[in-house]
């Protein structure tokens, strides 16, 4: 719903910002301090989650965001017990871990948002919800190479 007297968005600006606006909810949403982790920690959590022994700089390598950034998200989630990191040398970097927490907490925030994903849906038809989930999928792959092997629908 357009708000009275904000500018009609049409076109790739629309998609654009509904997006934008899609992608703060979903990860933010209603969070508070104590039962989600940051947008930054969840990514981070769930890049380490998939990629298990990675290191910081791979991280910032896959981000695109400085390694000064990455270090203090590191030190947040060691110091809040989410990651551990192998020990070795600091200038190759550390392999880093979930622990047991941290997959707990990655676990728990993950369900949360697919709930809030799945109460959007709720009064959806499976057809309407395999159309949106066929165009999302075609939406994210458009730019992608034929060997990046993520293009099955």
């Amino acid at each position: 719903m357009q708000q009275e007297g904000a500018a009609v968005l049409t076109g790739s600006p629309a998609v654009y910002d509904e997006l934008v606006r899609l992608t703060r909810e979903m990860i933010v949403g209603d969070r508070r301090p104590d039962d989600q982790p940051t947008v930054a920690q969840h990514s981070f959590l769930s890049y380490i989650g998939r990629n298990d022994g990675c290191k910081a700089t791979e991280i910032s390598d896959e981000f695109g965001v400085n390694r000064s950034t990455i270090s203090r998200q590191v030190r947040g989630c060691v110091d809040a017990g989410w990651v551990c990191a192998d020990p070795g040398s600091v200038r190759q970097g550390n392999p880093l871990h979930l622990t047991d927490a941290g997959r707990e907490y990655l676990d728990a925030a993950n369900a949360r948002r697919l709930d809030q994903v799945a109460e959007r849906l709720q009064d959806w038809t499976t057809t309407e919800i395999e159309d949106f989930a066929r165009a999302l999928h075609r939406f994210r792959i458009a730019n992608q190479s034929p060997t990046d092997g993520d293009d099955v629908t």
